[in-house]
């Protein structure tokens, strides 16, 4: 088994690549990757700046581009990495260095949400949930540990360092049209600082947060009239297609559209003295961020190498757990069989009670384990060592005949190759 991700990206796409690189939700695309029969666990990962489709299996680079091809998805704006390589990205990229604003916080609360969508979706496998809980155990402590987080590090404070370089905030009306996630980050920024009106298509959310900033709440019907009044308008929806057009926009208006797709039609760029700022412009914030936090960045670097050992030293783990579970699993089938099978033997010629089953399975469960011990001891240093080609082979010999213990005592038998593996 081999984890390997397909990552397209702001390094190497725009806005609009990554808008087209999604196709459906994200349980119908998983569906559609664990189709292919070499395929086991699948996660995904979408941000207004980067397409991730994480898969363990076999062939699973190939697998990947492929996948892209039918996506649509050139290969010029895509990455494909396995093995090391993969678990390293999806931990820089929990840590916000592989982020446009370097060290954002938001990606760490998408992995999470992804993590916990995919799951719900049936994509994630022990794998996959290893790697994403590590993922979420080293952003965090990234920004525990450094400052990798501290400044302009999202892209809605990006942009209002956007606006605040190029064309000024103070006495300004600004109309807010967004009142979720990236919305409520940019409205608390702009707090106290501008004449700020929140659109929201649900009223009754955007109150709330216009209760929260000292701002003015307005119904999504009424936008075009404030987009008159309001100097700057920012675009931070869900919304599939523009909701401001050419039509819309009189003279002299700035635009900041940070919603992916976008909010706003680019038309409007037409209208006399209009600027519009979009998720593309903070590509020049990114690179003096990212000057600014070198040194913060290298101490990120040396947590996350020191986290992918021990990842990799998990999996290694993993990998023998699985083979060792299906000797046990095997094991435990068969003691069941046997131990019934002597106690009706017992029970026929020398008349002994239900007692005798319980000395039965003493007796299996003791020469089951010291009978396992050294095939245990030994795949666990072949794992250690990184040997793994004997694993397939094993978990095939032990598992492929169906012979699977009663679900009812599945804890207790998971205790009992968990103390085998400690004591071997």
């Amino acid at each position: 088994m081999e984890v390997s991700c397909l990552v397209i990206s702001h390094k190497k796409a725009n806005i609009k690549d990554i808008e087209k690189a999604w196709h459906g939700n994200c349980c119908e695309i998983i569906g559609r990757v664990l189709s292919n029969p070499n395929v086991d666990e699948c996660a995904l990962l979408f941000t207004c700046n980067r397409v991730e489709v994480y898969v363990v299996g076999k062939g699973t680079v190939n697998f990947l581009y492929e996948f892209a091809k039918e996506m649509g998805v050139p290969k010029r704006i895509l990455d494909v990495y396995t093995g090391s390589e993969c678990l390293d990205h999806i931990l820089r990229v929990a840590s916000g260095l592989e982020s446009m604003i370097v060290g954002e916080d938001q990606i760490l609360g998408q992995v999470k949400y992804f993590y916990n969508v995919c799951k719900s979706c049936g994509g994630i496998g022990e794998i996959l949930d290893l790697v994403f809980r590590k993922a979420i155990h080293v952003g965090t402590k990234v920004r525990r540990l450094t400052r990798i987080n501290k400044g302009s590090v999202s892209i809605a404070s990006a942009g209002i360092e956007l606006l605040e370089r190029e064309v000024g905030l103070n006495g300004r009306k600004v109309l807010l049209i967004g009142a979720g996630e990236m919305g409520s980050v940019v409205a608390r920024h702009l707090a106290g600082k501008v004449e700020l009106y929140i659109a929201n298509r649900t009223f009754e959310r955007g109150l709330n947060l216009a209760k929260e900033v000292g701002a003015k709440a307005v119904r999504f019907d009424e936008i075009e009239d404030y987009i008159d009044l309001c100097d700057i308008i920012i675009t931070a929806t869900s919304a599939t297609h523009p909701i401001i057009t050419k039509k819309m926009v009189k003279p002299n208006k700035v635009f900041l559209d940070i919603a992916l797709p976008r909010n706003v039609d680019e038309s409007v760029c037409e209208v006399e003295g209009v600027k519009l700022y979009t998720i593309d412009d903070l590509k020049r914030l990114s690179e003096e961020n990212l000057r600014k936090r070198l040194r913060e960045v290298e101490k990120a670097e040396k947590i996350i190498d020191e986290e992918l050992k021990h990842l990799e030293e998990s999996l290694k783990a993993l990998r023998a757990k699985r083979a060792i579970r299906a000797m046990y699993r095997r094991a435990e089938a068969v003691k069941r069989e046997e131990v019934m099978e002597a106690f009706n033997k017992l029970k026929a010629k020398y008349n002994v009670d239900e007692h005798a089953i319980a000395i039965l399975e003493s007796f299996a469960n003791s020469l089951i384990k010291k009978f396992l011990s050294y095939p245990t001891l030994k795949l666990k240093e072949l794992a250690k060592n990184g040997n793994f080609n004997v694993f397939p082979i094993i978990e095939s010999i032990f598992g492929g005949d169906g012979l699977v213990p009663d679900r009812k005592d599945e804890k207790a038998e998971a205790e009992e190759i968990e103390k085998a593996c400690k004591g071997s």
